[in-house]
């Protein structure tokens, strides 16, 4: 068997599509996100991922215009206050919300995780990220953020404290003992007294721990630093390693990676970010892709503005001429997925690297019956341990999600693949369950 995960953003879904309804004026009340996650709960998918960024870049033609117009970092709202309510309309899906190291104060962060975990009923994850980009830190009093590797350094200490925080009461220190009219128990909460190069907390947290003790970390591992990280503390692994090969590689390594840092590799859960398309013949599920994706001048700025970030314009290109070397560490965006956009792009033009690049690990097109099939496959090569269902803004509509859980879920439950029931009301259960 293997996992689900759906990945999005609290941001505009498809809005100007076929069946988007009137998505475009009502998401940010939360109803759209709230069905969406009525069905991924039905279907069993272990969690649902709430993507985040925290700034408007004008980097691309140095202008707001085509990435609002491509809506490809913005409008986007805080996934935090959405988590609970998508917990309280479910009964075993997990709901993951992205919070940066960059931004947050580690005690913040561990106390509002904390609560979170109570909220869901034990259901609550945490995905890490380090943000990038000038324009993220300037929202915040910043005038650029430090390089990459001294990210993930930053990041390191700040996990190390987060969950020290969330170890600073023992599991057993409520009492709610009538007899002695004692309900913690003062001795099992303890001070941490971190203190590091970047961060300091006196501790403990004012907070009763959380049903899951530590609420789950997920981790999106590209560069080496970055899996390196993940390794030591992430219970599942966001990847978008293109291809069986790489996929294969990239699962190896993790395991590698877990081994080195004390960890049992089982308990690093991989999932493969891939966006299914089905239909009820392989005919209509190509066209149907054609049309989800749109015109290729659509998908070129799009491709283009999501490469862009940081202190790279890729605008400034010819887009029929090939690329000039560029070295995705010399920027301070997201290397990893830079440098595989620049890896693909070599001998061929900008608009043949932009137009045919994926954003998924490998393509899934035809009806429910093949593509559960052709995943299974997959999985069974790669050996990892799951997918991640990902749907930009502007495909996303309420059609697509009934055609994966209604369509495509079925048949994978059908050949024992997923599960049709949660073995556990705990997120972190579910993901050990197999």
């Amino acid at each position: 068997m293997f996992h689900l995960g759906w990945f999005t953003n609290y941001m505009t879904p498809a809005w100007n599509k076929p069946w988007a309804g009137n998505a475009g004026r009502t998401w940010a009340n939360g109803d759209f996100y709230l069905d969406m996650a009525r069905q991924l709960d039905r279907a069993g998918f272990d969690f649902v991922m709430l993507e985040d960024s925290t700034a408007l870049s004008d980097t691309y033609g140095g202008t707001f215009e085509a990435e609002l117009r491509q809506m490809v970092r913005a409008p986007k709202h805080d996934p935090v206050p959405l988590v609970p309510l998508l917990a309280h309309v479910t009964r075993g899906l997990g709901v993951v919300a992205t919070c940066s190291t960059s931004f947050y104060p580690p005690y913040l962060l561990a106390r509002t995780m904390s609560t979170l975990d109570h909220l869901t009923n034990g259901r609550a994850g945490w995905n890490i990220v380090t943000s990038a980009g000038s324009a993220a830190a300037q929202n915040f009093g910043m005038e650029d953020l430090p390089p990459h590797d001294e990210r993930y350094e930053i990041a390191e200490e700040f996990a190390t404290l987060v969950e020290q925080l969330w170890d600073s009461w023992e599991p057993d220190a409520l009492r709610v003992d009538h007899d002695t009219d004692t309900y913690v128990d003062h001795e099992k909460v303890h001070r941490i007294d971190f203190r590091g190069k970047h961060f300091a907390s006196r501790g403990p947290l004012n907070t009763l721990p959380g049903p899951q003790g530590r609420p789950v970390m997920l981790q999106a591992g590209g560069s080496p630093v970055g899996r390196a990280f993940a390794a030591r503390h992430a219970d599942a692994v966001v990847a978008i390693p293109k291809g069986i090969e790489a996929m294969r590689a990239y699962r190896e390594d993790m395991s590698r990676l877990a081994v080195e840092a004390g960890r049992d590799p089982e308990a690093v859960k991989v999932f493969y970010i891939v966006s299914p398309i089905v239909a009820e013949t392989h005919e209509e599920a190509l066209a149907r892709r054609d049309r989800l994706y749109g015109l290729e001048s659509e998908r070129l700025e799009r491709r283009l503005l999501l490469m862009s970030g940081g202190d790279l314009d890729l605008s400034r290109f010819p887009l029929d001429e090939p690329l000039p070397a560029i070295a995705a560490a010399s920027t301070n965006g997201s290397q990893s997925i830079l440098q595989t956009f620049l890896d693909r792009a070599q001998g061929k033009t900008l608009r043949e690297a932009a137009v045919g690049d994926q954003t998924e690990s490998l393509e899934l097109v035809g009806t429910p019956d093949a593509v559960a099939g052709e995943m299974a496959e997959v999985m069974a090569e790669v050996g990892g341990d799951g997918f991640l269902v990902y749907s930009g803004s502007g495909q996303l509509t309420r059609r697509y999600i009934t055609e994966i859980c209604d369509g495509l879920v079925p048949e994978l439950q059908r050949r024992g693949l997923t599960r049709t029931e949660y073995a556990s009301p705990l997120l972190r259960d579910n993901l050990l369950a197999f």
